[in-house]
């Protein structure tokens, strides 16, 4: 059968449709948009109308997509930006009313449950590991073995809000870059555990393995399963944060437009989470939330 996912998130909006056979994925198509929905939504509490035009514009997109391909049933999901905006439950109705997709708004842990549960299944990393779901308003650390998420801890720091309350300059001045390191040193080290692997999801740990192994146009079995060092990271940041954001776009065409600005708050991210757990390198990995979906679909129906 034919199943699609849907993951709408605070920047981007993603889709997935697969074909199951025998427990077996097949991926037929994967789309991703950046729309930035949670743009703003730290200083004015409210998803704004050209970010919600802008989502619907996709999922009208996506829709077609989905009758096109003879998809069988539609799994839509919503996360952080439509958590915590005050009018999240109309954007959801919206969606309802004009491209027809229930959306279910599904929690922190839900949302962590679902990127380990890809991560598992694809992936099989050395046990005990820990995933790092990363997304425009909020960070899921996922700590488990096999397919069991043992521990989900969900930060309400992303790679939007990162940016706006610290890199406010373009390019950001030394002082910007300070206060970054120094916030993100006082929040990454209570979350420290003993574990053997480290999984990087998102946008910005996906663009940066393709910057450093040259992959483009972006192809997702590349780049899944591909080592990052901290020493890679530490690189890539600073050649890019010390580029005004349009020169990042134009010098490096893995760079999508609207991700120039928010990419060095990620990297950053990614570099205290290596220095406080103590590890030299990162797994990437490509299947997320997504992916998660349709992974929990097999799994509910026993196959393994």
């Amino acid at each position: 059968m034919k199943l699609a996912a849907l993951d709408i998130g605070s920047y981007s909006v993603r889709l997935l449709i697969a074909e199951i056979s025998n427990g077996d994925i097949k991926i037929l198509l994967e789309k991703g948009a950046i729309t930035s929905l949670g743009s703003g939504l730290r200083s004015e509490g409210y998803l704004k109308p050209d970010r919600i035009e802008e989502t619907l514009k996709v999922l009208r997109h996506y829709k077609e997509d989905v009758e096109r391909l003879g998809v069988e049933s539609v799994f839509a999901v919503a996360t952080e930006a439509i958590r915590r905006a005050k009018n999240g439950k109309d954007f959801i109705e919206l969606v309802k009313r004009e491209i027809g997709f229930d959306v279910e708004l599904i929690s922190p842990e839900k949302e962590g449950k679902l990127a380990f549960l890809a991560t598992a299944y694809s992936l099989k990393p050395k046990d005990p590991f820990l995933v790092v779901d990363q997304g425009g308003a909020s960070t899921e650390f996922i700590y488990g073995s096999d397919f069991k998420a043992k521990k989900i801890i969900s930060l309400p720091i992303g790679i939007v809000n990162l940016t706006e309350s610290f890199l406010k300059h373009d390019p950001p001045l030394d002082t910007d870059i300070e206060n970054l390191f120094n916030f993100l040193r006082r929040k990454i080290p209570s979350l420290k555990e003993n574990i053997q692997e480290i999984i990087g999801l998102g946008g910005t740990i996906t663009t940066v393995a393709a910057l450093e192994y040259g992959v483009y146009p972006y192809e997702p079995q590349r780049i899944h399963g591909k080592k990052l060092s901290l020493e890679n990271l530490e690189h890539w940041f600073k050649e890019l944060v010390n580029l005004p954001s349009h020169v990042r776009k134009e010098k490096y065409r893995q760079i999508e437009d609207k991700r120039a600005k928010v990419l060095p708050a990620g990297i950053a991210m990614f570099i205290e989470i290596l220095r406080t757990f103590g590890k030299d390198k990162l797994t990437v990995g490509d299947w997320g939330v997504k992916h998660g979906i349709i992974v929990k679909y097999i799994l509910s129906k026993g196959i393994k």
